[in-house]
C-alpha cells in the first residue's frame, strides 16, 4: 500500500526558546492528529532554530518518503512564505534527485483565525463590553506591501463579524503604524478601551514587543484602558486548519496572490523588488556552511524571492506545481 505524503511544516525560527518549544509542541499535536490517517509528520526552521528544514527533509527521506506536502507555517504571504521557505526546499530537492514537494498556501486569512482571535480577546474583554471596545490587530510587519495588506484584511474581516466597535492594523515591524502609533490613532478616534490583539502564531520576540510596547503606552496616559490578549497559539482550532492546508496542497487548487504581489508585478516604490531570485537563508545547522559554491544554492545571503508554486526553474517532475 502506498504511504500517503507526509505533512513537512516549515517555520521561520526565533531565538526565544519558549517559541521554539510551542512549535515543537504543535508539531507533536499535528503528529497525533495525522496518525490515524497515517501520516508521517516533521517539522523544521529555515533559520534561528533547531532542527533546520534540511534535518527534517532528511527524516523523511530515511523513512522511504519521496514527495512532501509543505505547509508554511506563516499567517501571511511575506517574503519568507513566498520566496526563503520555497527556496529551502527547492535546495533539498537539488540535494537528493527524484525527491519533490507540493508547497501549500499560508494560514491566513481564514475564519477559524478570526475565531481564535476573537477567542484571545474575550479572555480579557467580556463580549458585552465589545460595543464599545476598540482592537488593535498587530501584524509582525513586513517590506512586502501585500503581506501588510493582508494582515489589514484581517482587521476589516475582524470588524465586521465581531461587533466590536472598530478595529485597526498595526505593526511591530518594518511597516507602520507603529504599535504606539496604532494606540494613539486609537485614542485620537475616541475608544475609551482598546484590545490590542497578537497576530502571531506563537510566542517570540516580536510578540513580547508588542506586549511590552502596548504596557508602556497604557501607563503613560489614562484616556485609554489598553488591555492585551494572547497570541493565536498551539491549539486544535489551528491544528484543524493546517489539516485543511495539507489536503489542500495534495489535492487543491493552490494559488498565492500574486496581482499585487511585489516579486511579480510592478509596484511603485518596490521596483528593486520585481524578478529577484529566490535564494534561501542561511541556517547555521545546514551542511552547506553558507558556502556560495555550494551547488545546492546554500549561499547564506538570502532574502531574495520569488513565488515557490510551480514558477521555478526547477522541472515539474520534482518541484510540483
Amino acid at each position: 500500500m502506498t504511504k500517503p505524503d507526509p505533512l513537512l511544516l516549515v517555520g521561520h525560527g526565533t531565538v526565544d526558546e519558549e517559541g521554539v518549544r510551542q512549535f515543537h509542541a504543535f508539531v507533536e499535536r499535528m503528529r497525533a492528529k495525522l496518525a490515524p490517517a497515517g501520516v508521517d509528520v516533521e517539522g523544521g526552521f529555515i533559520e534561528l532554530s533547531a532542527p533546520a528544514v534540511t534535518e527534517a527533509w532528511s527524516d523523511l527521506v530515511e523513512r522511504g518518503h519521496t514527495r512532501m506536502a509543505a505547509v508554511p507555517l506563516v499567517l501571511v504571504a511575506a517574503g519568507h512564505g513566498k520566496g526563503d521557505i520555497p527556496a529551502a526546499l527547492e535546495r533539498e530537492v537539488r540535494r537528493t534527485p527524484g525527491t519533490g514537494y507540493r508547497f501549500g498556501r499560508p494560514l491566513g486569512p481564514h475564519p477559524v483565525l478570526l475565531d481564535l482571535l476573537a477567542e484571545r480577546v474575550e479572555a480579557v474583554a467580556d463580549r458585552d463590553s465589545w460595543a464599545d471596545t476598540a482592537v488593535l490587530l498587530v501584524g509582525r510587519g513586513s517590506t512586502d506591501p501585500d503581506a501588510n495588506a493582508e494582515v489589514c484584511k484581517v482587521a476589516r474581516l475582524l470588524q465586521e463579524t465581531r461587533g466590536f466597535a472598530f478595529v485597526e492594523p498595526a505593526f511591530v515591524s518594518l511597516a507602520r503604524p507603529s504599535v504606539p502609533e496604532g494606540l494613539e490613532r486609537v485614542r485620537r478616534l475616541g475608544a475609551r478601551r482598546v484590545v490590542v490583539a497578537p497576530y502571531f502564531l506563537f510566542d517570540g520576540v516580536l510578540p513580547q514587543r508588542v506586549v511590552e510596547q502596548s504596557v508602556q503606552f497604557g501607563q503613560a496616559t489614562t484616556e485609554l484602558d489598553v488591555l492585551v490578549a494572547g497570541y493565536l497559539g498551539d491549539c486544535d482550532a489551528l491544528a484543524d486548519l493546517v489539516v485543511e492546508r495539507y489536503h489542500e496542497t495534495l489535492h487543491g487548487d493552490i494559488r498565492m496572490n500574486c496581482d499585487t504581489c511585489a516579486y511579480r508585478v510592478l509596484l511603485p516604490g518596490f521596483e528593486d523588488k520585481l524578478g529577484a531570485p529566490q535564494t534561501p537563508h542561511h541556517h547555521p545547522d545546514d551542511p552547506s556552511g553558507g558556502n556560495p559554491d555550494d551547488p545546492s544554492g546554500g549561499n547564506g545571503h538570502g532574502h531574495g524571492h520569488g513565488h515557490g508554486h510551480g514558477h521555478s526553474h526547477v522541472d515539474a517532475s520534482t518541484h510540483a506545481r
